[in-house]
């Protein structure tokens, strides 16, 4: 028979408890013992649900209480060296500062800086980047595997430990010493993994699930033979089975390899890549068993039954039931956990819908019809179809006019009146702004007295008046302290948005959003992506008034702040029954009504975000230049109606931008800000190359740590960066938003980062 798996499930809880169980022991509220025993009680949730549904398959280890890639550093003892850490265990204290860093509230110059973090390929989903030493050394620091399996195993449930592969491991990881390839490292990291397989097997474990994400990408001949030595060492270490889990997209030149590797089951996308069974059920040995990802694990509608069922049964056909397992195309971390907490969606919508939860139920009942025979689930196949049916033809998702405007779209709707150097000529008459201008990124602190009165306005428990009032308020005194602070560009602070995606989603047509719908950004950081179901298009003005009323209370010029089309999309679960290039220019058109009423209403200044368009990139090189020309096509029709006089800013943050610099350079935004600080200002190593024709800010103060950087440490960074960037070109701005840090951190960063900006301005003076 088939069986019914899972690669992962989410870590968070149905209401967020991990998130909350983090926080109050960062926060001293909780011990770690009462931490560790509420994260467990979670995991027991968790594995109970998935074995009522029917899984055979279930994952253990897929829990973590940071991030599964920060866990594997543990595992193996990869712990930089600022961390102090004695090499033994890797306890919670060198745990969290790897991911969150150090602060010395007596001495800011002893604070120790977090791991770099970057975006978990094109997701979302934030990891802790390893990092390699030149003489880096590996030991087994963590039996978290272990510790899980056996955990599960005291509860009755026999479970398939997951592990990120050592391949991966050392692709996704970085050294900063130049000329160091991270695969040189793979014979020291073996024998921990080795040693990690034959404690699994100890403790009665018969499968281990080893997730090797990287096969799906462009692959030098080094990392393929790197896959062939790694798998036939892994195999003999022990006797469990080892199921290597691919996904994020199809398999192509490094399909012979995978099937090739002396496992005992490959693991398909077949959700992104739907093609590709044919191929391997072409070149399958008769050792192999497959793992058919066939319910997608990245968005949120339901399986169409009958398209499951008919690559399921191909693969049956060609392999018989007993070499055929049946899963998600990728681990549930991606998706919220339960569609029925969703009350104030009507039946019909939410018949689309399937979370976690759902999913997993629909792998079950896929197997069930396999197993049992298609009538065995007739009653439910019958009603998949229907709800199919339904959502195709339903008038919620198709506007007329919205199809008329995106058909009108024109190349010269996408182009400012003139180049950047008159278009600065006339921003600095109407602005005239200083040499090494300072500004933020958008958000101040969202701290619980305003998640409270936002939560309060929601419930109808604080009505429309006394929430303007207090909104009023709360922007009234952000603007007075960017006054105080000297910032030359000043926010609103965005209060009155609890997310950059989600607030604009709960304005725009075509877009829903939800009460439960969390998933897991980073760490104890969770967003609610709002679902695309239909047509885009903007009813009325989104932001005008709350920037408008800030720009009354200063005379400094206050920014717009708005998300970009491609990171609305990108963060938002996207419709899935027509091109994800489309969808894009239909959130274009909306934000280009928004940029055009912000000008009109007197705002000089409007940054479009775009912290998602490295993320959506392709996996593989040869598919980027399609997805790059309509994406920065789609920002310029965002920002391109303005006139020369309104600068236009973008973000853009987390991911690796040096090999799109250019493509950043052809969204010709008068001024980007982009994160520098936490990736050790790598950017700057495209920049020596690559002439960047705009100006530039990138930042230098890491906002997802705690610790708060000196006047020296910015004065020292703006110096580096100025090696590299023109003083004319220069902004000096944090790395993102900092709606995630406290006031006690951001009053004394922000006053630092001034003051450095203000010493280097006054050099540059006095050197002129």
């Amino acid at each position: 028979m088939v069986h019914a798996t899972n690669l992962g499930y989410p870590r968070i809880g149905a209401r967020r408890e991990l998130k909350k169980v983090l926080e109050q022991f960062w926060s001293g509220k909780l011990s770690e013992a009462e931490m560790l025993t509420q994260a467990a009680s979670l995991r027991q949730q968790h594995w109970q649900l998935q074995q009522r549904a029917g899984l055979t398959h279930i994952p253990s280890n897929d829990f973590s209480l940071y991030d599964h890639v920060l866990d594997a550093v543990a595992m193996v003892g990869a712990v930089p060296k600022r961390y102090q850490w004695d090499g033994s265990v890797v306890d919670l204290r060198t745990y969290f500062a790897m991911a969150r860093g150090m602060q010395n509230d007596q001495d800011q110059a002893s604070a120790i800086p977090a791991m770099e973090m970057t975006k978990w390929f094109d997701t979302n989903y934030h990891y802790i980047v390893p990092e390699f030493e030149l003489e880096q050394r590996f030991q087994l620091a963590s039996t978290k595997p272990i510790d899980e399996f056996l955990e599960a195993k005291a509860l009755g449930i026999h479970t398939r430990p997951v592990l990120l592969g050592p391949i991966s491991f050392l692709l996704l990881g970085k050294t900063h010493h130049s000329g160091v390839d991270p695969l040189t490292l793979l014979d020291q990291l073996l024998p921990v993994y080795e040693e990690v397989l034959r404690k699994l097997a100890q403790a009665g474990a018969d499968w281990v699930q080893i997730d090797e994400p990287c096969l799906v990408l462009d692959l030098t001949e080094a990392a393929q033979e790197a896959y062939r030595s790694t798998y036939t060492r892994l195999v003999a270490a022990s006797s469990l089975r080892i199921l290597l889990a691919t996904y994020f997209g199809d398999l192509r030149d490094n399909l012979p390899l995978a099937v090739q590797l002396p496992i005992a089951a490959l693991h398909l996308d077949l959700v992104r890549a739907p093609e590709q069974l044919e191929q391997v059920l072409s070149l399958v040995p008769a050792s192999l068993a497959l793992s058919l990802g066939v319910v997608d694990g990245r968005n949120v509608w339901r399986t169409e039954f009958d398209r499951a069922l008919a690559l399921i049964e191909r693969g049956v056909q060609a392999l018989g039931s007993e070499r055929v397992l049946i899963g998600p195309s990728c681990s549930l971390l991606l998706v919220p956990i339960d569609v029925q907490q969703e009350t104030h969606l009507d039946e019909d919508m939410r018949s689309w819908l399937a979370f976690a939860n759902q999913k997993v139920e629909e792998i079950s009942l896929l197997a069930r019809a396999v197993n049992e025979g298609r009538a065995a689930i007739d009653t439910e196949l019958q009603e998949n179809r229907r709800t199919f049916t339904n959502r195709r033809s339903s008038p919620r998702i198709h506007n007329p006019q919205v199809a008329e405007r995106v058909q009108a779209i024109s190349e010269q709707m996408a182009q400012r009146p003139h180049e950047h150097d008159i278009r600065k000529q006339r921003q600095q008459e109407q602005l005239h702004l200083p040499i090494l201008p300072t500004t933020t990124l958008g958000s101040y602190p969202q701290t619980a007295e305003v998640r409270a009165a936002r939560a309060a306005h929601k419930s109808g428990k604080m009505d429309d008046a006394s929430y303007e009032a207090y909104l009023r308020q709360a922007i009234e005194q952000v603007i007075r302290f960017q006054e105080e602070a000297g910032l030359d560009v000043l926010v609103h602070g965005e209060f009155e948005r609890s997310d950059m995606v989600e607030f604009f989603s709960e304005q725009l047509t075509g877009m829903l959003f939800t009460q439960y719908g969390w998933v897991q950004s980073y760490g104890s950081r969770c967003v609610r992506p709002p679902i695309i179901y239909g047509d885009v298009a903007r009813p009325q003005p989104m932001t005008v008034y709350w920037t408008q009323f800030a720009q009354s209370l200063t005379s400094r010029p206050v920014k717009g702040m708005l998300t970009g089309p491609v990171t609305i999309m990108q963060w938002s679960f996207v419709r899935d029954d027509q091109p994800r290039s489309e969808t894009c220019k239909q959130i274009a058109l909306a934000i280009r009504d928004e940029v055009l009423d912000l000008e009109a209403a007197g705002i000089h200044i409007i940054q479009i975000d775009e912290p998602a368009l490295r993320e959506g990139l392709p996996l593989r090189h040869a598919d980027w230049r399609t997805y790059l020309t309509w994406a920065v096509f789609c920002f310029r029709l965002a920002a391109g109606g303005v006139r020369d006089e309104t600068q236009i800013h973008t973000h853009l943050c987390y991911s690796e931008f040096n090999d799109i610099i250019e493509d950043i350079g052809r969204m010709d935004a008068d001024v980007i800000s982009i994160e520098a600080a936490r990736s050790q200002f790598e950017l700057l190593d495209a920049l020596e190359t690559y002439r960047y024709p705009n100006d530039i800010g990138p930042g230098i103060y890491d906002i997802h740590s705690p610790r708060v950087p000196t006047t020296a440490e910015f004065v020292d960074e703006l110096r580096h960066v100025l090696h590299v960037i023109a003083p004319e070109q220069m902004w000096v701005n944090p790395d993102c938003g900092l709606k995630t840090r406290h006031w006690e951190e951001v009053r004394p960063a922000l006053t630092h980062l001034v003051e450095a900006a203000h010493q280097l301005r006054a050099s540059l003076v006095s050197a002129q």
